[in-house]
């Protein structure tokens, strides 16, 4: 399969150094993915419904339905898709929406498929439209079609591709056109994860890692996760680095406080940035409401990073409050804070 096939690209916020980074692609993340369903911990009700897809799809010996996920980033879109594949016993070609910058791009990986194959479009929202259009036909028909000449002269060929099924990941499921979204036969969103869901995906990951944790330690990391696997990976990795080198290499629940410290992660979670957000709402706009262009703009910062990384937790847990005129910091966030509601 040529490189120029895979193709990756991303642009998810990296909760610790704020770099842009194709984080699902990182070695160590990757290795410490579950392979297979029976491994994967949390998200029950998606879980369940793949595993009845998957197996109906393997008796009938063709591809699973067009799936499509979607999510807050870094509660394993990705890793669900490489399951399947794993599951199906398929080849799995990973891209990303920005990537297919041209309807050729596209026409070039979906040549290459062969029969049962499987096409993951990451940030599927992203996609142009030129290239989404050509996409209809190939998930419906399994077909695409090529226009030569212009004009009087202009003349149609279709191409017949192999049956294969398109699993799409998105963060923003609102952007997606209709009629793409309505071509997904398995629709599927992701929640946050709980606190015991954490402890579980913690423990198996320090196993992985070969650095030991108590059960102290399990809690407060997971508690400080923001409910995302991807950031208790990330923060487990940050914790095990300061105790085998401030401590005795196991990680108890005060070397993960105390590392964390440095992170600047704090007790809920928040980052450096997530309580500037709301300072920012609260000192420079008197609580809100404010639209997020003006946050974006005092903080500058990306809109899109605010929306997608920042706002999906501090919603979740209630520090703020999204309305019609803008946001607003809550009681919650005044506390946590140390200021007081006037």
């Amino acid at each position: 399969m040529n490189d120029d096939i895979l193709k990756y690209s991303s642009d998810k916020q990296d909760i610790l150094t704020g770099a842009s980074l194709p984080a699902d692609e990182e070695p160590e993340i990757k290795s410490l993915r579950p392979e297979y369903l029976a491994d994967y911990v949390g998200q029950v009700e998606v879980v369940e419904t793949l595993k009845i897809a998957i197996e109906a799809a393997i008796k009938r010996d063709e591809p699973i339905d067009h799936v499509l996920f979607h999510g807050p980033p870094g509660l394993g879109k990705t890793t669900l898709a490489h399951i399947i594949a794993n599951e199906m016993g398929s080849n799995l070609t990973v891209t990303s929406g920005p990537a297919l910058e041209k309807g050729g791009d596209l026409i070039g990986i979906l040549t290459n498929l062969e029969d049962g194959n499987i096409l993951f479009i990451d940030e599927i929202h992203r996609m142009p439209k030129v290239v989404e259009e050509f996409l209809y036909p190939a998930m419906e028909d399994f077909a695409v079609d090529f226009v030569f000449d212009k004009g009087i002269h202009a003349r149609s060929h279709r191409y017949r591709l192999k049956r294969f099924a398109v699993i799409g990941s998105t963060t923003r499921v609102g952007l997606l056109s209709a009629p793409l979204r309505d071509r997904f036969g398995i629709f599927r969103s992701f929640d946050f994860y709980s606190e015991n869901d954490l402890v579980k995906i913690t423990k198996r990951s320090a196993a992985l890692l070969n650095v030991p944790i108590d059960n102290k330690g399990s809690v407060e990391l997971s508690r400080r996760s923001r409910g995302t696997p991807r950031i208790a990976n990330r923060l487990l990795k940050r914790v095990r680095d300061y105790t085998q080198v401030r401590s005795d290499g196991k990680i108890t629940e005060n070397t993960v406080e105390a590392a964390l410290r440095l992170e600047g992660v704090d007790e809920k979670g928040l980052t450096d940035l997530d309580r500037r957000y709301m300072k920012t709402i609260i000192e420079f706009y008197n609580g809100g409401p404010v639209g997020i262009e003006a946050i974006a703009a005092t903080l500058l910062e990306e809109t899109d990073t605010l929306v997608d990384v920042v706002e999906p937790y501090l919603l979740k847990i209630g520090m703020i409050i999204r309305t019609s005129s803008g946001r607003k910091a809550s009681e919650k966030a005044y506390r946590h804070l140390g200021f007081t509601n006037k």
